[in-house]
């Protein structure tokens, strides 16, 4: 897996294979921005936030911590802006606040439901497999409407997540360069950085993601095929 590093790319199993363990938060306003907050506690830049904002006429911002992780995460997803501003993220046990350059956030958290006590017997050993990623992916699609579990990243990546426990958003009170943005709703539309969105229910999911560049599952079949003589 992913280990804390003090500034070089730490990879794990397998040539150029990243791994990133944490939570992301999905939100939705009342005032149509949606928010994405990623809090890393072991990846190969250390630990880290992250926080993609995506206002109500679309256009699709990244608060980043340094331009180390906004350099990935831009060349990871799309983006119409990018800033390098101090990200300081508190997760705590009921409660989350979040302070990214112009966004000031905090929301309170529910107990996990039946999806999330069952995510939370998932080996995390198996969260990080591929091949768990893609037997999820189409469950996913069909109980959390809009969500993936794989698909193409950019810059000639691969990206897969294994969630590993749910807890649902109950309170929320955020503001964008001193204008509030209302208070919780669902995260519509779809957020659209990437091959998939959060769910529309605003939540906490724990995960562990893994970024792999598709030169590597080439060589992977590659590697395979010579074995087998074919």
């Amino acid at each position: 897996m992913g280990r804390r590093g003090s500034g070089r790319l730490v990879f794990g199993r397998g040539s150029g294979r990243l791994v990133f363990e944490g939570w992301i938060a999905g939100l939705g306003t009342s005032s149509g921005t949606r928010v994405v907050v990623g809090h890393w506690e072991v990846s190969p830049f250390g630990p880290f936030g992250d926080v993609m904002v995506e206002r109500a006429d679309g256009h699709r911002l990244l608060l980043a911590p340094t331009r180390r992780t906004a350099d990935f995460i831009a060349g990871t997803y799309r983006f119409d802006e990018v800033r390098v501003v101090p990200v300081d993220v508190r997760r705590g046990r009921e409660a989350w606040t979040v302070r990214a350059g112009p966004l000031d956030l905090r929301f309170t958290l529910g107990r996990s439901g039946p999806l999330g006590l069952l995510l939370r017997t998932l080996p995390g050993a198996l969260a990080r497999r591929s091949a768990w990623s893609t037997l999820t992916d189409l469950p996913a699609r069909l109980l959390l409407r809009g969500v993936r579990t794989r698909g193409s990243a950019g810059s000639g990546r691969r990206e897969w997540y294994g969630a590993r426990d749910l807890r649902p958003v109950r309170t929320l009170s955020a503001a964008f360069a001193g204008d509030d943005l209302g208070t919780s709703a669902p995260v519509v539309p779809p957020v659209r950085f990437g091959f998939g969105s959060v769910p529309r229910n605003p939540g906490v999911t724990r995960v562990v993601t893994t970024v792999a560049p598709v030169r590597e599952r080439r060589a992977a079949r590659a590697a395979r095929r010579t074995a087998g003589g074919g």
